[in-house]
């Protein structure tokens, strides 16, 4: 299994486990969505690709989640068309490891991508959360 196409941006499903489904216990998502991988980094010397991933969707953010408005020519590029209007929540994100998952199919056809601004926008309202040890469910176990 190599996760070598998949970059920074990509857009894939995947079967995003969230928050307030973690801390009810569960360890599986409920579907398939489309997510964003906000960071893809390789490991060489383990043959391993470490993933951050945030999810997309086309209902608005609760009022206790941090997330971005998709702009219209983002939801075109990232093959999103079917939404009228996206958000990509960055207050929470799966933590996976391409090789090793149970979740990630790396031999899937990545379904877009987001462009470098918009990518830079997400990689911003992330940092703090990354910088602060917050929102990550870790979905290597």
């Amino acid at each position: 299994m190599t996760a070598e196409r998949f970059t920074n941006g990509t857009i894939v499903s995947y079967p995003y486990l969230w928050r307030w489904q973690a801390d009810e216990g569960r360890e599986h998502g409920e579907k398939d969505r489309p997510v964003c991988l906000a960071l893809t980094v390789p490991d060489p010397r383990q043959n391993m690709t470490h993933l951050v991933i945030l999810p997309i969707s086309g209902t608005p953010p609760r009022s206790d989640q941090i997330a971005l408005e998709i702009p219209d020519l983002e939801l075109r590029r990232a093959g999103l068309s079917v939404f009228k209007r996206g958000w990509v929540t960055v207050s929470e994100y799966n933590y996976d490891i391409a090789e090793r998952s149970w979740y990630f199919d790396a031999g899937q056809t990545p379904g877009g991508w987001f462009g470098p601004r918009f990518l830079e926008d997400i990689r911003q309202a992330l940092r703090p959360i990354l910088a602060a040890h917050a929102g990550r469910i870790d979905r290597t176990r």
